[in-house]
């Protein structure tokens, strides 16, 4: 069972390397992209891709994967917040948010 919305449509994102998806409700887009089955640095790369389409916006961008990504948390600025939930078959589910602002410099997080 996959994790991502049935109702969300794969999108193309610059840089990815994983399938993502968007789901649009109530004025609100959110992305999502699986890299559970990903070694490094696929989830840093495709998690800083993601990042990229909800800097400086209320949209948000889910991750799934096989454990929490703690070296991209403490590259994040105060302007990406995010929240952690363990999920099905014991991943990790990432919630990320933007608060409108774009202080975290994206283009040179090194993977």
């Amino acid at each position: 069972m996959s994790l991502i919305p049935s109702e969300a449509a794969k999108i193309e994102v610059v840089g990815a390397t994983v399938d993502f998806f968007k789901l649009e409700k109530d004025g609100q887009s959110t992305y999502y992209f699986d890299t559970s089955k990903c070694g490094p640095p696929d989830p840093m790369v495709n998690a800083v891709c993601g990042l990229k389409l909800i800097q400086g916006t209320q949209d948000k961008l889910v991750m799934i994967n096989h454990k929490a990504p703690g070296g991209l948390f403490a590259k994040l600025s105060n302007d990406i917040s995010y929240e952690m939930q363990e999920v099905e078959g014991g991943l990790t589910q990432v919630t990320f948010s933007s608060n409108g602002a774009a202080n975290t410099d994206l283009e040179n997080i090194r993977h």
